[in-house]
């Protein structure tokens, strides 16, 4: 048997537009119909890091990058 039910998705829960009466396990498929509510997670891409912008970023530093890195993960303990 199989039929359909429309409902709500939201804050990571589905709500059914109408109570489904049976006793045993069912399979269910969900179709989301609206895209706009979907968060894609953005991943760095290496064409995304420029070694002349890093360089020209950090031209006034003085000192080890390095080494101030390292210092503040240590202060972060």
């Amino acid at each position: 048997m199989m039929f359909e039910v429309s409902g709500v998705y939201e804050n990571g829960a589905i709500r059914l537009d109408k109570r489904i009466q049976s006793q045993k396990k069912m399979k269910v498929i969900v179709t989301f119909l609206e895209e706009s509510g979907i968060i894609e997670e953005k991943r760095l891409k290496t064409d995304d890091f420029s070694f002349r912008s890093a360089r020209e970023k950090t031209k006034r530093f003085k000192g080890s990058l390095s080494d101030s890195v390292i210092e503040d993960r240590m202060a972060e303990r």
